[in-house]
């Protein structure tokens, strides 16, 4: 009975990282709940080298936004945030807004810059959060790369988090499919 027991512990000790890392990685504020105020230094546009909230700025008459957390700066991340950008060319009335937050310490203001606009992130403001862990409140999970929140009327609409590798065309392609949700009159 113990030999049993003790290669069923073996077998669980060895595939147990492979088992989870095929997992779906959670992160962030879940659906349905209020994304609270954070601030975070700008690098890019009007407010570089400032502390700002775009979190309070967007709850004022529940406009919709999406907040990327990113660790690393990738094309597939730039990929992303122009896409989220351009979603809300038709739906300027709404107040809609995309910023990225990169979690670093110490943030390197010039180097995200000239990323931001090696991407040709004109319209997205990209600054960072001088804390490898993010926003407490936020609980990003230190496995995600890229935690994506959609929100509006001051409620979480859709949640995607992905691994070091995980964001490529698929993974961007299905946040888009939820940024309809933002617009939707309810």
């Amino acid at each position: 009975m113990s030999r049993h027991f003790l290669l069923v512990l073996s077998l669980a000790f060895i595939l147990g990282p492979a088992l989870t890392a095929s997992d779906p990685c959670v992160s962030g504020i879940p659906v349905g709940k209020r994304p609270g105020p954070y601030s975070f230094l700008v690098a890019t546009g009007p407010q570089r080298g400032q502390q700002t909230c775009y979190i309070c700025e967007q709850h004022e008459g529940g406009k919709p936004a999406a907040v990327v957390f990113a660790r690393t700066l990738t094309s597939p991340l730039g990929k992303l945030l122009a896409r989220l950008d351009a979603a809300g060319t038709t739906k300027k009335d709404s107040g809609y807004k995309v910023w990225m937050t990169q979690l670093a310490a110490p943030a390197d203001l010039d180097g995200l810059a000239k990323w931001a606009q090696g991407q040709g992130l004109k319209g997205v403001p990209v600054g960072a959060f001088e804390d490898a862990d993010g926003p407490p409140a936020y609980k990003l999970n230190k496995d995600a790369d890229v935690t994506v929140l959609l929100f509006v009327k001051e409620k979480v609409v859709a949640n995607f988090a992905f691994r070091a590798g995980e964001l490529d065309d698929k993974a961007a392609d299905e946040v888009m499919k939820a940024v309809p949700k933002l617009f939707e009159a309810k």
